[in-house]
């Protein structure tokens, strides 16, 4: 079986993530699992994240601006690691954190941000994978130039969240089992947090991942 190993550069659990000014996610600093910090610290990011919400939902920008800065990395990464289309993650990530901003006031702030906005961003991108398909642009094979093309507009994304090759495996699968792969192995939600984000049996679940986990394996031996 393959084993994912994200490459990120970590964050101390409850550290501010600090984005350029231009709002780019190259190099930038992101806690490494965000959803299963040590419990002062979750309580914390908790506490201060309830308090975010309150603001925004009151009208706050600045409170917006602190859950886009610490979301956005993980939802533009999830993005672009189901649809594989720099311009398209980048829409994703954006009409997504729009969407939820319009939904914030509904929004029960004991829950947590992140996972809702995930949710948003993972089907949206599975969405627009299908459609992709259904027009049969997947269906052209990539090359090494085209590759290269895409990983040099997002080299973050891709290089620094996975190893070169897992990124190249992972264009194979289909959006679901990719999407599955995504939630497990990079925003690291249980198997149950995933049937509730994608609205699925957790049978069925299981059976993605264990089936896009063997053809990972496949495609990567058959690369060496």
């Amino acid at each position: 079986m393959v084993v994912l190993r994200p490459r990120l550069l970590a964050a101390s659990p409850g550290e501010e993530i600090q984005l350029p000014a231009d709002g780019s996610t190259e190099s930038v600093a992101v806690p490494l699992r965000l959803t299963r910090a040590t419990s002062p610290s979750k309580a914390l990011d908790r506490r201060r994240e309830r308090r975010w919400i309150k603001a925004a939902q009151a009208g706050s920008e600045e409170a917006l601006e602190h859950l886009y800065r610490r979301h956005w990395p993980w939802a533009h990464r999830a993005a672009y690691l189901v649809v594989h289309d720099a311009a398209a993650a980048e829409d994703i990530a954006q009409e997504a954190f729009l969407a939820a901003i319009r939904s914030l006031e509904r929004f029960d702030r004991r829950r947590p941000f992140g996972p809702w906005l995930n949710r948003i961003v993972v089907n949206r991108a599975i969405d627009w994978s299908r459609a992709r398909s259904l027009r049969r642009e997947t269906a052209v094979d990539f090359d090494a130039d085209a590759a290269g093309e895409i990983d040099a507009a997002v080299p973050e994304v891709g290089s620094s969240v996975y190893s070169e090759d897992v990124v190249v495996a992972l264009r194979k699968l289909s959006p679901e089992h990719r999407a599955v792969v995504v939630l497990r192995h990079l925003l690291d939600y249980t198997p149950g947090e995933i049937a509730n984000a994608l609205d699925l049996p957790r049978g069925t679940v299981n059976s993605r991942l264990r089936r896009a986990l063997d053809q990972l394996s496949s495609e990567m031996e058959a690369t060496r």
